[in-house]
């Protein structure tokens, strides 16, 4: 080979070695942008942690004690879950 073809060559290389990096970094922007919002809801979990596994205890230690009030707790629950999501369809 010539030192131009090499020199051709080269710089054919190192622009292709630059493009892959550009579209590394844009998928990597695409896969945090897309993440983002699974990691704001563990964020949330793992700070209330504690507080929702005490939470959960009682409610277990609770239903032990008394099996027919977690199905209208449930109830409740859904009930409440289903009012709430309607209510933020009709305010968007």
């Amino acid at each position: 080979m010539k030192r131009a073809d090499r020199q051709a060559r080269k710089a054919e290389l190192e622009h292709a070695i630059e493009q892959q990096r550009v579209d590394l970094l844009v998928a990597t922007s695409r896969w945090q942008s897309a993440g983002r919002s699974l990691d704001h809801g563990w964020n949330l979990l793992v700070r209330f942690k504690v507080p929702l596994l005490i939470m959960g205890g009682m409610l277990l230690y609770h239903g032990a004690r008394r099996p027919g009030g977690v199905a209208r707790m449930a109830g409740r629950l859904t009930t409440g879950a289903l009012i709430v999501k309607r209510a933020r369809r009709l305010l968007r």
